[in-house]
């Protein structure tokens, strides 16, 4: 791998760890309102899943589990 395509993946990383945070924070506002909208909540916690499994791939990319 380049120095270049690590710089890249570092940033996508970044990137998706921020959207992360956000989707956290926009799922509790949801689930603090009166009248949560389920639906919404349940999307929103898929995309984070999402992003959770994303951010796994691009980490075990650049830290490689070397168990040999």
């Amino acid at each position: 791998m380049t120095e270049q395509e690590e710089r890249e993946l570092r940033q996508t990383l970044a990137t998706l760890k921020e959207e992360h945070r956000d989707l956290d924070m926009a799922i509790f506002a949801l689930e603090s309102t009166a009248s949560p909208d389920q639906l919404q909540i349940k999307r929103l916690k898929k995309r984070k899943l999402s992003l959770r499994d994303r951010i796994q791939e691009i980490e075990d990319i650049l830290l490689p589990d070397i168990t040999a």
